[in-house]
């Protein structure tokens, strides 16, 4: 064992982790668990994942980094468990993984590793580096949020928003998707040899463009990656605000075939109230238009969102919004969160809903998510699509539906699969 890096929550966490792993490779046994802050019990996972990782890694350095390591760093030191902190905003930068004196095993302390005051906070956040263990590329093109909902902490641990330049993203993208490129020569032909699908993630990243010189939007950044690069099957977008969809971006995941036919949306509740609890910038009937106007172009877009339930003050008619917002947008990628109180938020200073109602409307609103799922699956039997394949026998579409694919396919490379049946939310 050289490095193992475990990844907890969002995608910029998993594309970030591949950059970390690359600075490991070449030095001694070394743990890295990057931490995820979204929720309390997240933050609760993190810790038991350092817990478990020191006991199967005795002799390793364990080394923490990520949203919960950066936000709550002094209780991370204090795990006996624990060699060393790194904050987020320097966990890109190759100098933040040298092994240094001080910490061991708690016996000393762990090392807390910070940017200096005279740092800006964005400095080396969105470096990018891909190791290749993944089917697909993860490029980070922004970082942090400018946002204030009252349930969130993330940017105490991530910082303001920052957006890589095009130029930079596309030189990430050129380095995920050729083989043996270091260079940029982008007005020359080259044959693709890479990964078929390169996804954009960041915090917020609709917010992509907004602190760069002449404030471009992020469809400008996707249309400049299409052209750049005519020969990328896939391109896949992470959570979008939908109030930040420009309409550029509107048209190239409506009309274009290299888009692919699925976006994850932030709406987080489908009560009004409850959104105006949360300082949320987007009404329940905004949501259902931007989905009913997406589909109305590209009748195949498959919706995904994320949903809170039992935000504080939620009433049972704002949960029945919550649960009616799933049909009427035809959520079938759902990722439901039973709210649980964040400290520093101002959400969990609000009047708490009780914690088994919570659970009970968590339920309720995953229900109808896999009653509009197991419809929508049932009508891709029979359609041909084209699967990314997977390590583990299965695949994606373009929807992100998942296939069983024929045997000796290589992972990370297209084929072509008709289901005639589903098997435990399969297609095969």
């Amino acid at each position: 064992m050289s490095a193992q890096v475990v990844s907890l929550g969002c995608r910029l966490n998993i594309a970030e982790s591949e950059a970390i792993r690359g600075f490991l490779a070449d030095g001694p046994p070394t743990v890295v668990v990057n931490t995820c802050a979204v929720t309390a019990e997240a933050v609760r996972q993190s810790r038991r994942a350092v817990r478990k990782l020191r006991r199967e890694h005795p002799d390793a350095r364990l080394v923490v980094t990520g949203c919960a390591a950066t936000i709550e760093a002094e209780a991370f030191a204090a795990m006996p468990e624990v060699d060393a902190v790194v904050s987020n905003t320097i966990k890109l930068l190759e100098q933040s993984w040298l092994p240094r004196e001080g910490g061991g095993l708690g016996q000393h302390g762990a090392t807390l590793l910070r940017p200096p005051p005279s740092r800006g906070s964005s400095e080396g956040v969105l470096e990018h580096r891909r190791v290749g263990l993944h089917t697909r590329a993860f490029v980070p093109v922004q970082n942090g949020c400018d946002h204030a909902c009252t349930f969130c902490i993330i940017p105490q641990g991530r910082g303001k928003s920052v957006s890589l330049p095009i130029v930079d993203v596309l030189s990430a993208v050129e380095s995920a998707i050729f083989l043996n490129s270091t260079k940029m020569h982008l007005d020359a032909p080259k044959a693709h040899q890479g990964v078929n699908e390169v996804v954009l993630t960041g915090v917020d990243v609709t917010s992509w463009g907004a602190d760069l010189p002449g404030a471009p939007k992020l469809g400008d950044l996707v249309a400049a990656i299409l052209e750049a690069f005519p020969t990328l099957p896939r391109i896949r977008l992470s959570s979008l605000d939908g109030v930040e969809i420009d309409p550029l971006l509107f048209d190239l995941i409506t009309t274009e075939p290299r888009m692919m036919p699925h976006i994850h949306l932030s709406l987080q509740s489908g009560s009004d109230m409850v959104l105006k609890r949360m300082k949320r910038r987007h009404s329940r009937a905004q949501a259902i238009d931007l989905v009913q106007r997406m589909k109305a172009r590209r009748p195949e877009l498959a919706i995904g969102a994320d949903l809170i339930a039992g935000f504080p003050t939620e009433t049972a008619e704002m949960h029945e919004e919550n649960v009616s917002i799933v049909r009427e947008c035809g959520i079938v990628h759902g990722h439901i969160f039973p709210y649980s109180p964040r400290p520093g938020t101002p959400a969990a200073r609000m009047p708490q809903v009780d914690p088994v109602l919570v659970r009970e409307r968590a339920a309720e609103v995953r229900a109808a998510v896999a009653e509009e799922r197991a419809r929508w699956l049932g009508s891709l039997i029979g359609k041909p699509a084209q699967i990314l394949a997977e390590r583990d026998g299965t695949g994606h579409a373009g929807h992100f539906a998942s296939y069983r694919v024929p045997q000796g396919v290589a992972a990370g490379s297209l084929v072509t699969v008709t289901p005639t049946k589903i098997v435990e939310g399969i297609l095969e």
